[in-house]
């Protein structure tokens, strides 16, 4: 009798944790994504007003993209990212740094590694998020397929990176943060991202890593991509 109460006991525990970690995570990513739906509108409405009256541009070779400067303090939201793989409320801030400040935080959830590179430069623009609790910014990362879009917007630009590779690491390769991904000592050509997150779900056992490499870039005031223009436009409602 006894043994079948701590049985029970102990069920009626674990479901308790994980509705609790449930419930918090979906708080949190509600609270992240509205914190970046309320950035990237601020850089939209700025956008508008620099181009004025005009409608915004048709695509074109707009050259070699805008590159922010790397001088943002830690936990400074620079950057929103927002993959359409992840889910139609997926957008969140980015902001400098990799600290539990930043990627437990109840407005951030994504760090930018220091020295690596901003967006749209040559090198890789490394950037890191949970996949459960705290948001779970990077959740579905393992279900990206090739070819998928990864929308980076700042205040100067939006830029249009595609998915191509992944892999799974041990915590100590760090390699994967180098200019060019497991090779340090190898200058850089391409403009890559690369995101990492912990592995497998509730667990720090090993990274999973996903590097996607430029496909085009617009400035602000040419508004944002076309095919997400639908939904980045709910954003401001």
């Amino acid at each position: 009798m006894l043994g079948e109460i701590l049985l029970t006991a102990g069920a009626l525990i674990l479901l308790f944790l994980g509705w609790q970690l449930w419930w918090n995570d979906a708080i949190m990513a509600g609270q992240q994504s509205s914190a970046a739906s309320d950035l990237s509108a601020q850089w939209l409405e700025e956008g508008r007003a620099a181009r004025g009256d005009t409608a915004p541009p048709e695509p074109q070779d707009y050259g070699d993209p805008v590159v922010g400067a790397a001088d943002h303090a830690d936990g400074d939201a620079f950057a929103v990212m927002y993959v359409p793989r992840f889910g139609d409320d997926s957008q969140r801030r980015i902001a400098e740094g990799i600290s539990l400040d930043v990627l437990n935080s109840t407005y951030l959830g994504v760090g930018h590694y220091p020295d690596t590179q901003m967006p749209g430069g040559v090198g890789n623009f490394a950037i890191a998020a949970h996949r459960s609790a705290y948001g779970g910014g990077m959740h579905e990362i393992d279900q990206l397929q090739l070819g998928d879009a990864i929308y980076i917007q700042t205040e100067d630009a939006w830029y249009t990176y595609r998915f191509r590779d992944l892999e799974y690491v041990t915590p100590e390769a760090v390699d994967v943060l180098a200019p060019v991904p497991h090779h340090p000592g190898l200058a850089p050509t391409d403009r890559l991202i690369t995101l990492t997150s912990c592995n497998p779900l509730y667990s720090t056992a090993e990274r999973i890593i996903a590097y996607g490499v430029l496909e085009s870039w617009q400035p602000s005031t040419a508004g944002p991509p076309a095919e997400i223009a639908d939904v980045v436009a709910t954003w401001e409602s």
